[in-house]
């Protein structure tokens, strides 16, 4: 009696701790996509594309869903295979999760040269484009001087005179000349991702510690 009650609970816990993985795979997943829908900055950061928050959120949110979802089903049927399975995973996923977690702490250090990069390489192929070529770029770029304020990479000169209406400090902007954000997005860019970073980095570290006691039984 007192064995089969120590299983019962032992397969509660399991398939509540599961369950709870589970509710964070799906938030994870479906916060990694509202940040895809409502960042429109990716496509100037392209050193970044592989570990860019959202696509991070969405893949590890997919895994971590996938992963709890057999270990619920394997607690709840009590099927040795299946439980297995899970616990092998769960110890892969948990080392995938810790490695992805210091590449972004460190990484963080590393982001300001890879920035500056992205953004001039991203300056010059808007000046170099028509009003309808690379249309996705130039809204883009459009948008984050229109966001944060901000005019070119290092400042207005970066234009060099052929200054987009998005650097206008007024909206509707009518003034002539237009006067225009003097601060560059460079730094107002970098520190808005970092704290994405840092914010993604201190998230895989939480679903990491709710993992651990998955692994205790």
């Amino acid at each position: 009696m007192v064995q089969q009650s120590c299983v019962r609970c032992l397969k509660n816990t399991m398939c509540f701790l599961n369950f709870l993985c589970w509710l964070c795979g799906a938030f994870v997943v479906a916060f990694g996509i509202f940040m895809m829908m409502n960042s429109r900055f990716s496509s100037l950061i392209t050193s970044f594309w592989p570990i860019y928050p959202a696509n991070t959120l969405v893949v590890t949110g997919t895994i971590v869903t996938c992963v709890s979802y057999l270990g619920f089903l394997g607690a709840l049927r009590e099927n040795r295979c299946m439980l297995i399975s899970f616990f092998i995973l769960l110890f892969i996923l948990m080392l995938v999760e810790l490695a992805m977690a210091c590449i972004m702490l460190v990484y963080n250090r590393e982001i300001d040269t890879f920035f500056e990069k992205d953004l001039l390489h991203s300056l010059e192929s808007y000046k170099q484009s028509s009003e309808m070529g690379n249309e996705t770029l130039r809204e883009d770029f459009d948008a984050v001087q229109s966001i944060f304020r901000c005019c070119g990479v290092h400042g207005v000169s970066d234009w060099e005179g052929h200054i987009p209406i998005s650097c206008c400090t007024t909206d509707p902007c009518l003034s002539h000349p237009q006067k225009s954000w003097q601060e560059g997005c460079h730094m107002k860019l970098r520190n808005w991702f970092a704290r994405n970073f840092l914010s993604t980095g201190a998230g895989v570290v939480t679903m990491f510690i709710i993992q651990v006691p998955l692994l205790i039984p």
